[in-house]
């Protein structure tokens, strides 16, 4: 791909850019939430694909430039320096081209959505629980690494310091189209620090990325909705409430059923359990439409269902492998303090391609 394979489409975004623009700057957007942040996560994309593209086009003339001084040039070490300089705007170029072709694939409906993300350990009982814990963290520091905003819906926690079950919310640009790649089944080998013998462990946690709905986007009936109070209880039973604050909110008509304990008041818990139930069910409605496409776009990156393993954790190998993009970072310990870009870049970049020569073939 060249610049002027995409300069008039390139151009005509710019009159997209204006319509957002002139909605920006009508004060009546800011009241309509999931609108205004629709729009304002366009127009901010747009703008980084505009600067891109200038960087892009100034990268390409520098390397015209410099080849052909290099092939003027007889001074050795001005040489070395042109070269230098050649390979230095071949990365950068190359770069600049993969962050463009990305922003002009078509979005997904998703996008622009806050997410909310669910992990629970599977199998592996409390090194599944340490587990669950330390991927946990290691969300919360990729978050703060890219400026999202963090709040923790609910959380139970193990005895022994892992996670029962946690739910929380990201808030910020490209949550869903980063996150997506992290929902379904992590396996973890290794050896538990109980194990007196050496020997390696494979444990299982699951991951729910979910968009977060709108309830204008859900056809819910109150009458659909059965409301349930109890009391909290901590690890291992422990009464932690004596009041019935907790709250369990039943999808009569699909059998999906939430319950929330995090806070002391009955209505703040009875607000998490909703938001996280519309989250739910509007994966279940998307997930509903999907199965009826012929041509399903899942099997591009998985099919995001939390059976499907996707991820394997090899601490003794110091070794993360993605399954579905069959790609490779080693550099464990550097990607659980946060550094999730290690794997996230190669997947993007192999989704990238795939979607293009969908794009292509259709």
């Amino acid at each position: 791909m060249v610049p002027e394979d995409i300069a008039g489409y390139i151009e005509n975004l710019h009159g997209r850019f204006a319509e957002l623009e002139a909605a920006l700057a009508d004060p009546a957007i800011y009241a309509r939430g999931a609108e205004c942040r629709r729009v304002s996560q366009e127009h901010r994309k747009l703008e980084t694909l505009f600067r891109k593209f200038d960087d892009w086009r100034k990268a390409l003339a520098g390397l015209a430039d410099n080849r052909e001084m290099l092939t003027a040039e007889t001074d050795a070490e001005l040489r070395e320096l042109i070269a230098a300089d050649i390979a230095e705007l071949e990365v950068k170029a190359q770069k600049l081209e993969a962050d463009i072709q990305i922003s002009l694939l078509p979005p997904d409906p998703n996008d622009a959505k806050n997410i909310i993300v669910g992990i629970k350990p599977a199998a592996g009982g409390d090194e599944a629980a340490l587990f669950a814990g330390e991927l946990f963290r290691a969300y919360m520091k990729f978050a703060e690494k890219k400026g999202w905003r963090i709040e923790v819906l609910d959380q139970t926690d193990t005895e022994l310091g892992g996670i029962k079950d946690v739910s929380f919310s990201l808030s910020g640009d490209e949550v869903y189209s980063l996150m997506k790649y992290e929902s379904g089944v992590h396996r973890v080998q290794r050896v538990p620090a109980t194990e007196a013998g050496g020997r390696i462990h494979t444990s299982t946690v699951t991951v729910a990325v979910m968009p977060e709905a709108e309830e204008v986007e859900l056809d819910i009936r109150p009458e659909d909705l059965r409301f349930d109070v109890f009391r909290s209880s901590g690890p291992g039973g422990q009464c932690v409430n004596t009041t019935d604050s907790a709250v369990r909110v039943t999808h009569i008509p699909t059998g999906i059923a939430v319950a929330s304990q995090q806070e002391k008041s009955q209505h703040r818990n009875k607000e998490i359990a909703l938001r996280i139930l519309y989250a739910r069910l509007l994966e279940h409605k998307q997930q509903e439409e999907a199965d009826k496409q012929a041509a399903d776009k899942r099997s591009q990156v998985g099919t995001g269902d939390r059976s499907e393993r996707i991820r394997t954790y090899n601490f003794p190998q110091n070794r993360v492998t993605d399954h579905r993009f069959n790609v490779n970072t080693f550099d464990l310990p550097k990607l659980m303090e946060g550094d999730l870009d290690l794997i996230l870049d190669q997947i993007l970049m192999i989704a990238c391609e795939r979607r293009l020569d969908q794009l292509r073939q259709a």
